[in-house]
């Protein structure tokens, strides 16, 4: 009897090693319970041949490496094991049950070829190696794929969430407003409807941030519309609002009486009143915080400092990730992942639509400082 090398054994088995893979799927409850045969067999029968034609090209240990990793090179279009993760979340597969799809795949065919009577050959275990590798890479490009749609279906649920919300909010909104300016009614009421405007002012912002956050991951990120105007004016601005806000904050502003910049006006609002909001809330209350806007050679930038809590170098980086935040009490850790945290995610990625950058500094001596920087061009504004 001829020797049969792996590659052709698994052409020559595609019905005993699909029956036995399917024979496990079915234990998988409950999506297996609704799939019929076809279902079942969905992508494994185009698995388990690219698998075999692989196994009878040659490999250099180069490729034989990068396959071990999962980093093969990328087919230009759809892999077989990619389809097969897509049809597998569709049918409401977990991704633990679709791991164990490729356990079962690959004890089904080493299973059978332990039990061939033929003697063993020394290009066996070469063989057995390059399989393991091939699933292993298919088992890759399964699970990269079915984790880009469960975040790409987070991100999409995220942002339908954040628009629906708006329209209701806003009648609340405009409701609360009406009774604030109303004559007739008793001042305790006019003044329940002006903390529920100030609610709906901050949920606003929160979904804002939310529809923001979502822009990020499902496009190419944060859209801005550049226009030459007074930096200085948009300061000012915000700076004089956050004062009513917080009117028990005492906030300096120091700046020039005039800096020309290229920039979208609403988005550098958002940043400075959210690092101006931070500084407030984390800062002491008993020290001013410090909004300086200045020109350093090409470049705009602003810095918000305040006096308080440090943060700790080693926990730095992580103040701009999503769902992240600064505690605002001692003891609790400087990071507290219990809250929506993308204020200074969203800052940031605002930073980077302008082509610049959003740093911190956070030390005893000068307390905690964020760096807005940009470029500017001068010229003339528009008011």
């Amino acid at each position: 009897m001829s020797h049969v090398r792996l590659s052709s054994f698994i052409q020559q088995n595609l019905e005993p090693i699909l029956k036995a893979w399917e024979d496990f799927a079915r234990t998988i409850e409950p999506p297996a319970l609704t799939m019929d045969d076809v279902e079942l067999r969905d992508h494994a029968r185009q698995m388990l041949q690219v698998i075999a034609e692989d196994l009878a090209l040659p490999q250099t240990d180069h490729e034989r490496e990068q396959k071990s990793k999962g980093l093969a090179a990328p087919e230009r279009e759809d892999t077989a094991a990619e389809s097969h993760a897509e049809a597998r979340l569709l049918s409401g597969y977990t991704v633990v049950q679709l791991v164990s799809e490729y356990r079962a795949l690959r004890s089904s065919v080493l299973t059978l070829w332990a039990a061939r009577p033929e003697q063993v050959s020394i290009t066996d275990l070469a063989d057995v190696t390059r399989f393991n590798e091939a699933v292993d890479q298919s088992l890759a490009e399964s699970v990269a794929r079915y984790e880009q749609m469960v975040k790409q279906s987070q991100n999409m649920f995220l942002a339908i969430l954040g628009h629906d919300l708006r329209n209701p909010l806003g009648t609340v909104s405009t409701a609360t407003s009406f009774l604030m300016q109303a004559v007739d009614i008793p001042a305790k009421y006019v003044l329940v409807a002006t903390k529920m405007f100030n609610s709906t002012q901050r949920m606003s912002r929160l979904i804002n941030d939310l529809i923001d956050f979502t822009r990020t991951h499902l496009g190419p990120g944060i859209p801005v519309k550049l226009r030459e105007a007074n930096l200085s004016r948009v300061c000012r601005d915000v700076v004089d609002e956050m004062r009513t806000f917080h009117p028990e904050q005492l906030i300096e502003l120091v700046m020039p009486p005039r800096l020309d910049a290229m920039f979208d006006e609403s988005r550098i609002a958002q940043v400075l009143s959210n690092l101006i909001g931070n500084a407030v809330q984390y800062g002491d209350t008993g020290k001013q915080v410090v909004v300086t806007l200045r020109e350093e050679g090409p470049a705009a930038v602003i810095t918000v400092n305040n006096r308080g809590q440090t943060i700790a170098a080693n926990e730095m980086a992580a103040i701009f990730d999503p769902f992240v935040r600064i505690a605002s009490n001692p003891g609790q850790g400087v990071i507290e992942r219990t809250s929506l945290g993308i204020g200074l995610f969203i800052a940031r990625q605002i930073a980077h639509s302008h082509h610049g950058d959003l740093q911190v500094v956070s030390t005893d001596h000068d307390g905690t400082t964020f760096t807005l920087t940009m470029p500017h061009l001068p010229g003339p504004a528009t008011e």
